[in-house]
């Protein structure tokens, strides 16, 4: 039997890992912590514990995220090298989607956008705006500072509160815009809005900044197929609101299962492809 690849994306606070055997994903877990090295250690303990998977089973650990600039040795002298992350996020993407070219959108606390065919990676680039805005903008208006909690929240609102649409500002209908089009954000808001339309106005606020941002990337592509990753992409808001930015375009947005996945999925195919380099 193969020996397994281990993909390990180690952000600030979360660490995902995969393994790959004879191109089969075993199954993913994540772990948080504060530390980023802790939450590495503690990542790879679980997964090796939960699969049943010895030392002697693994070719090749492969690192990669923000935190990997921690790592400098073998983890428990298993073979260890590190990827570039743009480089596993096209990777991943392409992989958990069996497309052959795409757009890939890899949302955590910012926002990346990827061009990937094959091989080829380029980095088209990205925003400031992701997890990290819908946080702060939660804990400044609402005190909230967790992603379930404004989630939780945004259930009852009601953008219309909120948001000014199209229909606020036209009596005609205007070409390729429905009437529920969001004309500006925040851009209706009443003296006392309500918590819950607050929530929803910030979840759509992100989400619509991202897809429109990636819809113009794809400009520059020959491709029509944009590949949403990252923690995000498994948040309900962003789906309704990718399909809602779908209306307005001829893009096809994809959101792959274990999405979250996909930048260690990425990593660990870097090497499997030959392209990772050692520690």
């Amino acid at each position: 039997m193969d020996k397994i690849v281990i993909g390990i994306d180690v952000g600030g606070s979360i660490t995902k890992i995969v393994g790959l055997r004879s191109g089969d994903l075993i199954t993913p877990i994540s772990v948080k912590a504060t530390d980023p090295t802790a939450s590495l250690f503690g990542a790879f303990g679980k997964f090796v514990d939960a699969n049943n998977i010895n030392l002697s089973d693994i070719d090749q650990i492969m690192i990669t995220g923000v935190g990997a600039s921690y790592v400098d040795k073998n983890i428990y002298r298993v073979p260890t090298g590190k990827t570039e992350e743009f480089r596993a996020n096209g990777l991943g993407g392409l992989y958990m989607t069996g497309l052959e070219k795409a757009v890939i959108v890899s949302m955590g606390t910012g926002t990346s956008i990827i061009s990937a065919q094959g091989d080829e990676i380029k980095h088209l680039g990205g925003t400031g705006i992701g997890g990290g805005t819908i946080i702060g903008l939660s804990d400044i208006m609402l005190g909230i500072r967790s992603i379930k909690g404004i989630i939780k929240k945004a259930e009852a609102g009601d953008l219309r509160n909120i948001d000014l649409m199209v229909k606020d500002i036209s009596k005609v209908s205007l070409p390729n815009l429905p009437p529920d089009t969001t004309a500006s954000n925040f851009g209706n808001v009443t003296d006392k809005p309500a918590e819950s339309d607050i929530a929803l106005g910030i979840l759509n606020l992100v989400f619509q900044s991202i897809a429109i941002s990636a819809v113009f990337a794809t400009k520059s592509t020959d491709t029509k197929d944009i590949v949403l990753i990252g923690n995000l992409a498994t948040l309900p808001a962003c789906k309704d609101v990718f399909e809602s930015v779908k209306l307005l375009s001829d893009i096809n947005f994809v959101i792959p299962e274990n999405a979250e996945f996909a930048t260690a999925v990425g990593a660990a195919l870097a090497y499997i492809r030959k392209r990772g380099s050692g520690l």
